[in-house]
């Protein structure tokens, strides 16, 4: 029992909403105090020594949310992928940022403020983090599958050859999260990470993301480094 170390952390950023119907706003105004919340995420990681974090902040069910309500939260995506404190903070700690997904779904200013942030982080690798946007497990999968049978078509790959390390290599990301927080108050996974989390330890927060706090992220650690992690053993 004990011993575990977290590398990679995920994260569903889930009861924005909520929070903001707490405080008698508008269910949509809840929106910017999670992205204030982020922020202070990636210090709190970095004293716990976790270099690796994976976000889920939208996902493909999203777009289906009341257009004033996705016109705001483009708008909070956009203020917060081009305000002066997060590029600071990216260049400072030598942050590499990727963001996994069908993006191209986005407005073109939103997917512009993606690739550049992308670009001009591209080359750092003492910390990472993966925002999930346009993004679902299933969804991942099948473009996977797409791109794997063009590669087969191709001549590029032997279909005997196939194995879960080289079919990883046409998902958006290929790497597994020891440990996933939930915020909100739901107990499912809602088609996060559905191929990299099949390992994964799962906590679940009656907490909505907005009123996540360090102290809640060094008791879920905590619990996490308790756990005996046997891996089908």
């Amino acid at each position: 029992m004990g011993g575990n170390s977290i590398n990679h952390i995920g994260i569903i950023l889930d009861g924005n909403r909520r929070f903001a119907k707490k405080l008698m706003k508008e269910p949509w105004k809840g929106h910017e105090y999670g992205a204030e919340k982020v922020n202070n995420l990636f210090d709190w990681c970095k004293e716990l020594g976790i270099k690796e974090m994976t976000l889920y902040a939208f996902s493909m069910q999203n777009f289906n949310r009341p257009k004033h309500e996705f016109n705001y939260l483009m708008k909070v995506f956009m203020e917060f992928f081009s305000d002066e404190k997060t590029l600071k903070k990216i260049h400072d700690n030598k942050i590499h940022v990727n963001f996994v997904g069908r993006i191209n779904l986005f407005p073109s200013e939103v997917y512009s403020q993606m690739k550049n942030l992308m670009d001009v982080s591209k080359n750092y690798s003492d910390y990472k983090i993966n925002f999930a946007m346009a993004y679902g497990g299933r969804e991942e999968l099948i473009d996977a599958v797409k791109k794997l049978g063009r590669d087969i078509e191709d001549g590029k790959i032997d279909p005997a050859s196939l194995d879960e390390d080289k079919f990883s290599k046409f998902l958006y990301m290929d790497s597994d999260p020891d440990f996933i927080i939930r915020t909100g108050g739901d107990h499912r996974t809602s088609n996060f990470l559905a191929w990299q989390s099949v390992y994964s330890e799962w906590m679940f927060l009656e907490k909505t993301w907005p009123e996540f706090e360090k102290e809640d992220l060094i008791a879920c650690v905590n619990n996490f480094n308790n756990r005996e992690r046997r891996f089908g053993k």
